[in-house]
């Protein structure tokens, strides 16, 4: 059941770099907020961004946007927190882990005197880590901190499987789940195309579809996020598209399902560590993570991103 204290539509960001930007112009764009509050540590960046936001305000929706302190956590309906270094050309999400965890912790410090327990969507990387650390550090209950996790690496997924069968995105159903990064990967068996297995769609319409074609789109949803670094420094549309979506789920009491990271109790024997997996979202953030009948080499390959991400907590922490 949806908790009547978190229906207040006012949204806070918690950064306000490209993609925290990107995030608030959405939002104004798609009506989703009526109080938008940009906070940074450079005060005057935040400013900045939101007057740029503001001054297509008559023309593009009807939020009050404005460069705010924490004290204004204090009455919010959702915290987004997209604050923190960037990956490099070259890096990998978890190279941002030692910088960006001091950052959050900074960051909970802050918040926790005006926190009201509305739900906290982490988008900042690596995603996972991030999403565990400050669910740890505010100690809400399970599923109010989650994070963006791999809803961005599932639309790229989709959005190549329906070019690659020549038809709509619509009629396309698929996850990317497990980590956000290197041992992420699709869920194949789950995965349909209106309603029919992919394999089973595929043999139908003489597709191909081998080990070798699954292999390259995996690989190829993979390397997304850094074929755009490369080209162009940093990535912030696409996540804050996501971000809009998961928003308007919260903010309007809706219910849908994403694959997004929250720590898991136990979901496949896994508890201890953050993981993406699809996830029924609604105003109180993850709502269930659902379990469903995956196959062995897909349950085994969950198992292995969770003790290498186990790992990675032990050294940092």
């Amino acid at each position: 059941m949806s908790n009547p204290k978190f229906t207040n539509s006012k949204v806070a960001i918690i950064g306000s770099g490209f993609v925290g930007a990107s995030i608030a112009y959405a939002l104004t764009i798609r009506n989703l907020s009526r109080e938008i509050v940009l906070i940074d540590e450079q005060r005057e960046k935040a400013v900045g961004e939101a007057l740029d936001i503001q001054h297509g305000i008559p023309y593009i929706g009807i939020s009050n946007i404005y460069a705010g302190n924490w004290q204004d956590c204090a009455d919010c309906g959702l915290i987004i927190i997209c604050a923190g270094r960037g990956r490099k050309p070259g890096e990998s999400r978890r190279d941002l882990a030692g910088d960006n965890i001091k950052i959050m912790q900074d960051i909970v410090k802050n918040i926790t005197p005006y926190y009201s327990g509305c739900p906290v969507m982490m988008v900042s990387n690596p995603n996972d880590i991030l999403t565990f650390e400050v669910d740890r550090l505010l100690g809400t209950d399970n599923g109010i901190v989650f994070g963006t996790g791999c809803i961005l690496d599932s639309s790229r997924l989709v959005s190549l499987m329906a070019k690659k069968l020549s038809i709509d995105t619509d009629s396309v159903r698929g996850f990317v789940v497990g980590e956000h990064g290197e041992e992420q990967f699709p869920l194949w068996s789950r995965m349909s195309v209106a309603g029919v297995p992919i394999e089973e769609y595929c043999r139908n319409i003489g597709a191909s579809w081998t080990e070798d074609d699954k292999n390259q789109v995996a690989e190829r949803v993979l390397s997304m996020g850094a074929d755009i670094i490369a080209r162009k420094g940093k990535t912030h549309y696409g996540i804050a598209t996501c971000v809009c979506f998961l928003t308007d789920i919260i903010i309007n009491k809706r219910q849908n399902i994403a694959s997004v990271t929250s720590p898991l109790c136990g979901e496949y024997g896994i508890s201890g560590v953050a993981l993406s997996l699809p996830s029924i979202i609604g105003a109180n953030g993850v709502e269930r993570r659902l379990e469903e009948h995956w196959s062995d080499k897909e349950i085994d390959a969950m198992r292995c991103s969770a003790k290498k991400l186990a790992y990675i907590f032990i050294d940092l922490f």
